[in-house]
């Protein structure tokens, strides 16, 4: 796994063989990047990554000059994968929090100006997440919600909902306020 742009552009992390996450392809991240490079300055921004899995969006992020990164992931394992990345990284920017996404949505009281989402594709409740988001007022009012899912969701029909970007078997859903 490796940073495509920003302050740590080109470090390399190596994911544990036992990891079940699987990471963004650096094709899809890449991709994805520069497009919403057109809709948010990353700079200063505050973000909120969900289901992190490996860390490779909020690494992104944090190159990327986010003053403040919210890393959710309720594997213990891939928790401190992201940590100690981090703490190579030799960063305070990004908080990485253990625990049920859910459960952190509904506690939540702050806003950000970005949010990614990358769920387990097969996750019953994947397609509550953008509702989730939006009835919790988690987005400033120009913030940006990028969504990761599988080809068998659409999004299209969401009152919220901005544009689709696949990417190999990769889709992006983006949502704005």
């Amino acid at each position: 796994m490796r940073i495509i742009t920003g302050i740590y552009k080109g470090r390399h992390f190596d994911i544990p063989r036992t990891f079940k996450a699987r990471p963004t392809t650096d094709f899809a991240k890449e991709n994805i990047f520069n497009v919403l490079t057109g809709y948010l300055d990353f700079e200063g921004a505050t973000a909120l990554d969900l289901f992190s899995g490996t860390g490779s969006i909020s690494l992104e992020l944090v190159s990327r000059g986010c003053s403040r990164v919210v890393s959710v992931e309720a594997d213990r394992d891939h928790h401190r994968f992201i940590s100690d990345c981090m703490k190579k990284l030799d960063t305070q920017v990004c908080l990485p929090l253990r625990g049920d996404v859910f459960r952190f949505l509904k506690s939540c009281r702050q806003q950000f100006d970005f949010i990614f989402a990358d769920p387990p594709y097969a996750l019953k409740e994947l397609a509550t997440i953008p509702n989730l988001i939006f009835d919790k007022q988690l987005l400033k009012p120009d913030g940006i919600f990028v969504f990761e899912h599988g080809k068998d969701h659409d999004f299209a029909a969401h009152p919220h909902f901005v544009e689709h970007r696949a990417y190999g078997s990769v889709n992006f859903s983006i949502f704005k306020p």
